[in-house]
């Protein structure tokens, strides 16, 4: 299994060849090869900074030489025109750096300024925000890692170091206690030591999970605040417990009042919106 630093690699590799192609022509042309420059990283919206250690890797893949000077860490709040770090170095590393560096930055630190919403709603509880898979292509590790920056929780990075049996694996399964017998008897057999989590729809799915044993959380889907306060009344601390489903800001409070360990959220990562931002030369 490959690891993060080899996927983000990966991500970056790829970023440039669909960017450059054979080459940035604009810049090879009007900028002479040993012209050197600074630019700055200037904030143009309110939000939460995220992305900084990954634009330093970005600057440096273009060119060591790069001097990276940072001003605002990731976790920071920032205000519109704040100058997070300045680079000094080949003008032509610095131009063809820019793009990929703002596009990963932009949304890193959107997820980042979501995320930190979320959470700050549940100020006072012991409930925490996790994101999902619901993620971009190829930016899995730094979406998470984003999430992670705004005060959120990861839930499983992929299908590799979780069991969470969904609505799917229960019915293709035959049934709950089918499927969850199913994944124990797995990692049993494999040697895994992975928790699992399973998917339920009503009470009496919950009431099913506790005879049978066997998991580590359940994940209450689509259920009400009203239901989800019976459903943590229920389960009474044996195994956490996870909402999901038709939850927004608006009543995301709701549900961390009803007592539930964990909310996933997957807007999160796969409705934000990046922070503005830009890299100038001065």
């Amino acid at each position: 299994m490959k690891t993060k630093d080899e996927l983000i690699d990966e991500l970056l590799d790829l970023a440039f060849a669909e960017d450059l192609g054979d080459g940035d022509h604009t810049t090879l042309s009007t900028i002479p090869a040993d012209a050197m420059g600074r630019s700055r990283l200037i904030i143009k919206e309110d939000g939460i900074l995220a992305g900084v250690d990954v634009a330093e890797e970005v600057l440096h893949k273009v060119d060591p030489s790069i001097k990276m000077t940072v001003m605002i860490n990731d976790g920071a709040e920032v205000k519109k025109g704040d100058v997070a770090f300045t680079a000094e170095g080949p003008i032509r590393s610095l131009l063809i750096a820019e793009r990929t560096m703002l596009n990963i930055m932009q949304r890193m630190s959107g997820v980042a300024t979501m995320t930190r919403r979320y959470q700050d709603e549940l100020k006072g509880l012991h409930t925490r925000v996790l994101d999902t898979r619901k993620t971009t292509p190829g930016m899995r590790m730094l979406e998470k890692d984003a999430v992670k920056i705004g005060g959120g929780t990861n839930h499983r990075i992929g299908l590799f170091d979780m069991i969470l049996i969904k609505d799917n694996h229960i019915d293709f399964a035959g049934g709950l206690e089918k499927a969850i017998q199913r994944a124990n008897d797995y990692c049993k057999e494999n040697g895994k030591d992975l928790k699992i989590e399973v998917e339920v729809r009503s009470l009496d799915d919950i009431r099913r999970v506790l005879a049978h044993g066997g998991v580590d959380r359940i994940m209450f889907d689509n259920f009400t605040p009203a239901l989800t306060k019976e459903a943590v009344e229920l389960v009474g601390g044996k195994v956490e417990t996870e909402s999901s489903g038709g939850i927004t800001l608006e009543n995301l409070r709701e549900y961390g009042e009803a007592g539930v360990d964990f909310i996933s959220v997957g807007a999160l990562t796969h409705s934000v919106k990046g922070l503005d931002m830009s890299f100038k030369a001065f």
